[in-house]
């Protein structure tokens, strides 16, 4: 089944045809970091701008980098969300006339299940049961995974998401936006320890997360170093990273521990992280758990991991209708 894959959910606008769900053919990614890097943060009203200017080029960049003309598609999969309504609202309306254009089938996709797929584009995917952590700028999870579509939410952030943090704490060292990189990239200079910051676990034994304390922890050191914390960005931005990896490495292992999994996914553009990789690798070694990671690539947003998840609702039977619409937050 070729599948032509759609996303628009914040600021990527995104295409991709994937065969059965497992081979791609073409992933094309147009990113708008430009157009939001001084503002410091995505204006949902310029990503959809953007993204209508966009969608047309991208998908024919996809299709023509694919080798398959458009007659060939047997289905096309979009995001349906969550995510910003006005971006979403450009991809989906685009999937689904040119859908009905074709004469094929459509369906709408979580764009959460399609990060949790996007291991399944790899050549060692995990078997299921697996326990999955989906950490981005607006979602950070943890999923028990059962399916390619079904997945049980066993903890959440209860404020902001890991991604969010990251972007928040290079905004106020004047970092620039996005964060992730950045602060990945500079935490290699600096030592964390030299300047402590708290680990907010909240209950250990339970999954869920918290950021907004320890984003509050390095506001509150940069007001009372005014005068000399520019020196210390470097070791800022360790200290706070280490917190927010030893946080999500616990909590994932944890949660394979308790659901018996020997299987953990890391999914989501926080996955990108190399401290994060290298920690839960680590940490899931010692309890003899394999750890699967997406390529770089694969862990930001993109329409393949959309098509690879659109794929197994299609051979389900699930198909969208004309009068489907897209939905902002999260349904489970």
């Amino acid at each position: 089944m070729i599948i032509l894959g759609i996303e628009t959910s914040c600021d990527e606008t995104a295409a991709a045809v994937v065969v059965d769900g497992t081979q791609i053919l073409s992933s094309v990614v147009s990113s708008q970091i430009d157009v939001h890097h001084s503002y410091g943060g995505v204006v949902p009203e310029l990503a959809s701008r953007k993204h209508m200017e966009a969608i047309v080029p991208v998908v024919n960049e996809a299709l023509g980098a694919s080798g398959i003309d458009s007659k060939q598609l047997d289905a096309i999969a979009v995001t349906q969300g969550p995510g910003l309504v006005g971006a979403l609202l450009v991809g989906f309306c685009f999937a689904k006339s040119f859908a009905f254009a074709l004469d094929i089938p459509w369906v709408g996709v979580n764009h959460l299940e399609g990060h949790i797929n996007s291991v399944f584009l790899e050549e060692d995917p995990p078997p299921f049961p697996f326990v999955a952590l989906l950490a981005s700028g607006g979602h950070t999870s943890i999923y028990h995974v059962t399916s390619h579509t079904g997945c049980e939410l066993i903890g959440q952030t209860r404020d902001d998401a890991a991604g969010e943090a990251f972007d928040k704490v290079a905004k106020m060292l004047g970092l620039g936006y996005p964060g992730g990189g950045v602060i990945d990239r500079l935490a290699r200079e600096g030592v964390p320890g030299n300047i402590v910051f708290p680990r907010p676990f909240l209950d250990k034994s339970t999954f869920d997360f918290s950021f907004s304390g320890l984003k509050t922890a390095v506001r509150r050191y940069i007001q009372k170093q005014m005068d000399t914390y520019q020196q210390e960005i470097p070791d800022i931005v360790a200290e706070f990273q280490e917190a927010v990896v030893d946080v999500l490495s616990y909590k994932v292992v944890h949660a394979a521990v308790v659901k018996g999994c020997e299987h953990i996914a890391l999914v989501g553009g926080v996955a990108a992280n190399n401290r994060l990789r290298e920690r839960v690798k680590q940490e899931a070694g010692l309890k003899g758990l394999t750890v699967h990671i997406p390529s770089i690539e694969l862990c930001g947003d993109n329409a393949a991991m959309i098509a690879a998840a659109g794929y197994h609702y299609l051979i389900t039977g699930t198909v969208s209708g004309l009068c489907d619409d897209v939905y902002s937050r999260v349904r489970y």
